[in-house]
């Protein structure tokens, strides 16, 4: 049998290499409302909601003033941030419209409703809530069927 990770296991906080920071902590503090924690020099910098010390951090080690990469490229394909409730996804997702961010798309995908987007470097960004699994979408053999349908983004802001 192979491993399997424990099932208490999480994904923690995510670095992202940026070009410039100073521009990357305004987009991140005004548009996704994350909290400044701490700087490291000048070179990097610790974000987070509600005073955990980090869930986002980003530097410029290796990126000061480069450009954004290829869409080709490998790497993150984006970071996810999830939201406790509907309302809450609600009123980040009024936010990011309200400071003009542009969407790469909205998805309702049975098990989570998602929106996408950039930050100012092209770093994919998903906004996310998930729905109680007993609501997650089954087929006959009692499989989970997730799903790709649109999101009515109109309809998610009204819950603001």
């Amino acid at each position: 049998m192979s491993y399997l990770a424990d099932p208490e296991t999480r994904i923690g906080h995510t670095h992202l290499k940026v070009s410039d920071l100073e521009r990357s902590i305004t987009w991140y503090r005004d548009v996704l409302g994350l909290e400044l924690m701490q700087r490291y020099g000048s070179s990097a910098a610790f974000l987070s909601a509600g005073g955990y010390h980090h869930h986002l951090g980003l530097n410029t080690w290796h990126s000061k003033n480069g450009p954004r990469p290829a869409g080709n490229a490998t790497g993150l394909y984006h970071v996810a941030f999830l939201y406790p409730t509907r309302a809450a996804l609600a009123k980040a997702v009024a936010n990011v419209l309200a400071k003009g961010v542009p969407l790469d798309g909205a998805a309702d995908h049975g098990v989570s409703e998602a929106i996408y987007f950039q930050d100012p470097d092209g770093n994919g960004i998903e906004l996310y809530r998930d729905r109680a699994p007993e609501d997650w979408p089954r087929d006959q053999s009692g499989e989970l069927a997730m799903v790709n349908a649109p999101l009515d983004i109109e309809e998610l802001v009204s819950h603001a």
